[in-house]
């Protein structure tokens, strides 16, 4: 049986959501501690982006909702695009080509397996 499910977000996070989404793929239904083990060797900045937001989710859930952290998994977790910082670049004959430095929003949600 599922229990609360907690949340924790990064919102505007300077890294494009394709790249944190693979990085997504690895931790996805995995138990806590497990994804913390995952991203500790992942090398990526998304990883790190992720395991910050991971790490506030825990506290979330066992600060406001009292769930034990032995029992809590990767329920739910996405990254979406956010707003995107638009530049350009002076290519040929004095012509602009655009520059899209994109954002994410990263939620990470978590649950409590039934346990004891």
């Amino acid at each position: 049986m599922k229990k609360a499910q907690v949340y924790a977000t990064h919102k505007y996070a300077r890294l494009a959501p394709n790249k944190v989404r693979v990085v997504i793929d690895l931790v996805r239904g995995q138990p806590v501690s497990e994804a913390l083990r995952i991203l500790k060797f992942d090398k990526t900045k998304a990883a790190d982006l992720l395991t910050k937001v991971l790490k506030s989710a825990v506290a979330n859930a066992s600060n406001n909702h009292n769930l034990k952290t032995e029992n809590m998994f990767v329920d739910e977790v996405y990254a979406n695009g956010g707003p995107m910082h638009k530049r350009i670049r002076i290519v040929a004959k004095s012509r602009t080509s655009p520059i899209l430095k994109r954002t994410s929003h990263i939620v990470v949600g978590i649950s409590e397996r039934g346990g004891k």
